[in-house]
């Protein structure tokens, strides 16, 4: 791992001990909620005896949904808590869910055409560049095989959705290709369920732009299947709040791919 990973397997760690909300593990999960998580956009039918990566995608979360589907179910995260987060609830449900700690740009622990199903949630845009991960995705998944990856909208997320000037969220910077976000905003705000926050340092995060995702999904041999834009659906949103942020501009696209190559 290099220095960027070292940095962000600690702060995502201190991050998953205070609570933040992609850390805490589905322990209250049902099949039919689980269901829900995964076919929700129609495009994956039934993965139960499939092998499944999760791919930097501990917490506890995506991992109890595909194993509830009788999934076999691999976790590959850089955080060490995250992963324990996944041992935590696979216990809990009675899952067999293997954890490897490691960085997603590198997945040499894993044989070629090894998963049916990658299944990459927000993480790619916490490495400067996603060729790496894409070439890796590329060996260990079956020839028509299943990607699924969630990655920030480029126009949103140089964003502060907190600077409600009462028309707008101003756009004031420059779109830039691999921008280092963490060093415009070096804190998260973790809240917690009494309803303070805990400030704890901000990975690095990177800028991708759409054209640099698009085409390097395409040009290492993927196809879309779908896209989705995410957004809080709420009917009366306070402005400058997080679900009214989310109605102006979508913070994340959703997307499945096929590798055809």
């Amino acid at each position: 791992m290099d220095k960027i990973s070292n940095t962000n397997r600690e702060r995502w760690n201190a991050l998953a001990c205070a609570n933040v909300e992609y850390s805490r593990p589905f322990l209250d999960f049902t099949i039919e909620e689980a269901a829900q998580h995964v076919y929700r956009h129609g495009i994956l039918k039934d993965v139960a005896g499939k092998d499944v990566l999760c791919l930097a995608s501990g917490g506890g979360q995506d991992s109890v949904a595909f194993g509830l589907l009788g999934a076999n179910v691999t976790v590959l995260d850089l955080s060490d808590v995250q992963l324990e987060r996944d041992r935590q609830a696979a216990i809990h449900h009675g899952l067999q869910t293997k954890t490897v700690q490691g960085d997603m740009r590198d997945l040499s622990i894993f044989t070629e055409k090894r998963f049916d199903i990658v299944w990459q949630i927000y993480s790619i845009n916490f490495i400067p560049s996603i060729e790496p991960v894409l070439r890796e995705v590329r060996r260990v998944l079956k020839r028509g095989g299943i990607y699924f990856l969630q990655f920030a909208n480029p126009f949103a997320i140089g964003i502060d959705e907190d600077k409600w000037d009462g028309n707008a969220y101003p756009l004031t910077n420059p779109y830039i290709d691999g921008e280092d976000l963490s060093e415009r905003f070096p804190d998260w705000d973790v809240k917690q369920p009494d309803g303070s926050k805990v400030k704890c340092d901000s990975p690095h995060e990177f800028r991708h732009t759409l054209s640099t995702v698009l085409n390097s999904l395409t040009g290492n041999g993927f196809s879309l299947l779908g896209l989705w834009e995410w957004m809080k659906k709420e009917e009366k949103s306070e402005p400058g709040s997080w679900s009214h942020y989310t109605q102006i501009i979508p913070p994340w696209f959703s997307t499945f791919w096929r590798l055809d190559k």
